[in-house]
């Protein structure tokens, strides 16, 4: 299938499943999904998943760490000193995974 855009012709490939190396960035983010959150889950309904995914969605771009931004989150979050206060953990994706963040005692 060819179609046009911006005056350049654009084609759309195809890939294999299961073919990290063709699609690798869906590839990774398919597997950590997988790995740290539907491994560990059983899913009864579909509401059900769709409410557990959004807030793993929500983990992913605002707690989990990234290699690739320098151990940051896609939406940043800001560096906390020690003097603010002490640690505190808070569970999200049901408890899958825990954010600390510090606060002024």
């Amino acid at each position: 299938m060819a179609s046009t855009v911006a005056g350049m012709p654009i084609q759309t490939v195809r890939t294999a499943p299961r073919s990290p190396w063709q699609n690798a960035y869906v590839e990774r983010v398919i597997g950590s999904i997988r790995r740290e959150w539907l491994d560990h889950v059983i899913v009864a309904h579909e509401a059900g998943l769709r409410r557990v995914f959004a807030e793993y969605v929500a983990y992913y771009m605002h707690s989990r760490t990234h290699l690739s931004l320098a151990k940051d989150s896609p939406v940043p979050r800001p560096v906390q000193a020690r003097s603010v206060g002490r640690i505190v953990v808070t569970p999200e994706v049901g408890g899958l995974h825990h954010r600390y963040d510090r606060v002024a005692a």
